[in-house]
């Protein structure tokens, strides 16, 4: 193993024995509940591990505190996503009902669906949506979001683009 390698794996073992029982706490506190909290707690960990720059930290508490909320504000809205997606499901005819494995890629799906959404500007993803799910024309998007016509047609095409580009990764 090359020293530099073995320098970073010490300092992010470092990292973890001195930070992550105070990271756990913190997470426990957040969700009252001690499984999810040392999911999340792992999971940033583990982006942190991703990002390798464990060696620059000047801060670990603050920068912890910084990966684990967007892991945490992730979380919730995953969770807001499946509760809407069960409410759904309970409403549905007891022979339109998906079965468990059908629910799990579903609901996969719906938050891929959810996440590339969310990568978009404001803007791009609400024209991209009021033409996707409520079926407007680009001239009522444009005049709704006070912008010109070719604004929302730029706005589609980058909201296809990238929609098509997450896909295929």
């Amino acid at each position: 193993m090359p020293a530099a390698e073995l320098v970073l794996q010490q300092e992010m073992h470092a990292l973890y024995r001195g930070h992550h029982g105070w990271l756990y706490g913190w997470l426990r506190h957040k969700l009252g509940c001690s499984e999810q909290a040392a999911d999340l707690a792992q999971d940033t960990f583990v982006r942190v591990l991703a990002a390798r720059n464990a060696t620059r930290i000047a801060a670990p508490r603050a920068y912890l505190t910084t990966v684990a909320k967007g892991i945490l504000v992730n979380w919730y809205r995953r969770q807001a996503l499946e509760r809407a997606w069960l409410d759904a499901i309970a409403r549905l005819p007891e022979a339109s009902v998906p079965s468990p494995d059908e629910r799990y890629l579903l609901l996969e799906t719906l938050q891929r669906v959810d996440a590339m959404l969310d990568a978009l500007p404001p803007l791009v993803r609400r024209a991209f949506l009021l033409s996707q799910l409520d079926g407007m024309k680009y001239d009522d998007i444009a005049v709704l979001l006070g912008v010109s016509g070719i604004t929302v047609k730029r706005y589609m095409k980058q909201a296809f683009l990238h929609c098509l580009m997450l896909a295929d990764a």
